[in-house]
């Protein structure tokens, strides 16, 4: 990490949870870390915690707004320096079914807040960070904290708009990866996809039914995430550790019953790892 000591990084949703333990850990390494959150109070606290020689700054950005990001990273350019790294953590899990509008709890307000947030939030982030890095002719790293549910689909009917959001989160990894070699610019991509988290977000109690179910899971702890984040800065600069495959759950979906794949599905949240590949 001592490459990074003294650059600026920014981290997406870093008022709680997953966020919050990567804007602190980033920050312990020495980094100067803005942490963006609609909960701008919230990192502001988190920050006190911070000793070294790193930072944590705290500003408010709805990372769906796009003139909001683009003056977030302008203000980091402008006050911290140029952005070298890019966590995109913000993210919203809503629970509800598709086939019975006007009388589920999933509105259409909150699918267009989950796609604005959790696919339009990456991309409008990227596209910035990469502007910055680019203008500074630095190296960069962009980390995408995906989900193993941007792999498979679970077999819970009552989050079928979460994974597609997850899966084109893989997507647009994979697409910037492509993009960023075609125009050889000094840029790594990860996408960082973990199982079942305990965070706040996991914790929405909107469903019993769901509750129950993950109940049932071990999970991880949001440090277990910040620590897979360090580990893909970590790595040479040579070494790009890049997007997971999923293949195992994704091929037995395609030849099992529903009913076996159900169970492996939940096997496979239990088992849940944080995937990192090294193409």
């Amino acid at each position: 990490m001592d490459r990074w000591r003294g650059k600026t990084a920014v981290v997406t949703g870093a008022s709680a949870g997953i966020g919050a333990a990567i804007a602190l850990t980033l920050a312990q390494n020495g980094l100067k870390v803005l942490g963006l959150s609609r909960r701008e109070h919230l990192v502001d606290e988190l920050a006190q915690r911070v000793t070294g020689e790193g930072a944590l700054v705290a500003r408010r950005c709805d990372v769906a707004d796009g003139a909001a990001v683009a003056d977030a990273f302008r203000w980091a350019e402008d006050n911290l320096g140029p952005v070298h790294v890019l966590v995109n953590n913000a993210g919203q899990l809503l629970h509800g079914h598709m086939t019975e509008a006007g009388t589920d709890p999933l509105s259409d307000d909150d699918v267009r807040s989950m796609l604005d947030v959790n696919v339009g939030g990456v991309v409008l982030c990227s596209r910035r960070a990469v502007a910055s890095m680019k203008r500074n002719n630095v190296e960069g790293h962009i980390i995408n904290i995906n989900s193993i549910a941007g792999h498979y689909i679970p077999n819970f009917t009552v989050m079928n708009v979460y994974p597609g959001t997850k899966h084109a989160v893989t997507a647009i990894t994979q697409g910037l990866a492509n993009e960023l070699a075609q125009f050889n610019l000094k840029i790594k991509t990860t996408s960082i996809s973990p199982g079942l988290v305990a965070t706040e977000m996991a914790e929405v109690q909107r469903l019993p039914e769901l509750r129950r179910e993950a109940d049932r899971l071990p999970r991880l702890q949001p440090q277990d995430v910040a620590d897979a984040v360090v580990y893909a800065l970590s790595t040479p600069a040579h070494v790009n550790v890049s997007y997971p495959q999923y293949i195992f759950v994704k091929y037995f979906n395609n030849i099992l019953p529903s009913s076996v794949y159900g169970s492996l599905s939940r096997v496979q949240l239990t088992l849940g790892r944080l995937l990192l590949s090294i193409p």
